[in-house]
């Protein structure tokens, strides 16, 4: 959620009488991220977030933010998107898509416990059931075929033992999506970015998932396995944290219990997780684009991740 669109509230005045919200009254940008431009609105009608897409298409949108609605009405905690007077989620704003969504109260915990993995642990499972009956289909466009296509954009700026990994691991990856156990593996929506950052607690309930612009349609336990990447490690080291990672595994399973297929896959979808922002923070920080307001992340902790995910197994599913 950076900024490389610049607006001002003067430029949202006009743009938002198409909308049920009222008079536009503060515009504040948003620094974190790297893929959109964000802002914090607040009108007479309360606080909501305003987001203007950078890479996604008109086209493309209607996937994220009906599948964002879809979940808000089956009880998944998600912010809700705004229509406007025609009752599009989507319009343009300096001629690029945006949308407004509402804001969720609280804020990141960045330091989880047990409790709030538990927490994140059983809205993933309900997020995925909900997502179900879901109509539109996208694939995660940061998936394996994303990773063939940057890799080699990658390979010229990294020192040869890195390239190695990376290429090692691409390989790995491609041979065990061929695979039986692969092709038995539960697919639907899933959120594909569910660190820290974009969760919202207030004390220990949790109050909602946003950011869904990197959902797609891939299998549910990769979904899992980015989560506990973040939410259950150790930031310095990338060791999983048993209490951690049981408590959110042990809630998922709760709500929807894993399948024979899922054990089986389960270590090497922890490595496709630390190799999927490995790369895209490799790309981010060596092809970066133009931002007012920018900050990259450092890839080498995806990198330290995924080592360690390839050294040490991970604690079982079930």
């Amino acid at each position: 959620m950076a900024v490389f669109t610049p607006v001002s509230l003067e430029d949202v005045t006009q743009w938002i009488t198409q909308f049920p919200l009222g008079q536009a009254l503060e515009l504040k940008g948003i620094s974190s991220g790297i893929e959109n431009s964000n802002f914090f609105l607040t009108t007479e009608r309360g606080e909501y977030v305003l987001t203007i897409f950078e890479n996604l298409s008109f086209e493309q949108l209607p996937f994220y933010l009906n599948l964002m609605r879809h979940l808000a009405d089956r009880g998944v905690l998600v912010p809700a998107p705004i229509a406007n007077d025609k009752g599009e989620l989507i319009t343009a704003l300096h001629g690029k898509p945006a949308s407004i969504v509402t804001k969720l109260e609280g804020s990141s915990q960045m330091s989880p416990q047990p409790v709030h993995c538990a927490e994140v642990g059983a809205m993933l499972a309900k997020m995925h059931l909900a997502g179900l009956d879901y109509k539109l289909q996208q694939p995660n466009l940061r998936g394996l075929d994303w990773w063939h296509e940057t890799t080699p954009l990658v390979l010229p700026y990294i020192p040869e033992d890195k390239a190695q990994l990376l290429k090692s691991e691409v390989h790995y990856q491609e041979t065990f999506a061929a695979c039986d156990h692969y092709k038995q593996l539960q697919v639907g929506p899933v959120h594909a970015d569910l660190f820290r950052n974009n969760v919202m607690f207030d004390g220990e309930r949790l109050t909602g998932f946003f950011d869904f612009y990197f959902a797609g349609c891939d299998t549910w336990l990769f979904d899992v396995a980015v989560t506990v990447n973040d939410w259950c490690i150790n930031l310095d080291t990338g060791v999983l944290d048993e209490a951690r990672v049981r408590a959110m595994l042990d809630a998922y399973h709760a709500v929807r219990p894993f399948t024979e297929a899922e054990t089986h896959a389960w270590q090497t979808m922890l490595r496709a997780g630390a190799l999927r922002f490995w790369l895209s923070r490799l790309y981010d920080f060596y092809r970066p684009r133009e931002a007012e307001m920018l900050t990259p992340h450092d890839p080498t902790h995806f990198e330290r991740i995924l080592r360690e995910r390839i050294a040490t197994p991970a604690p079982e599913l079930f």
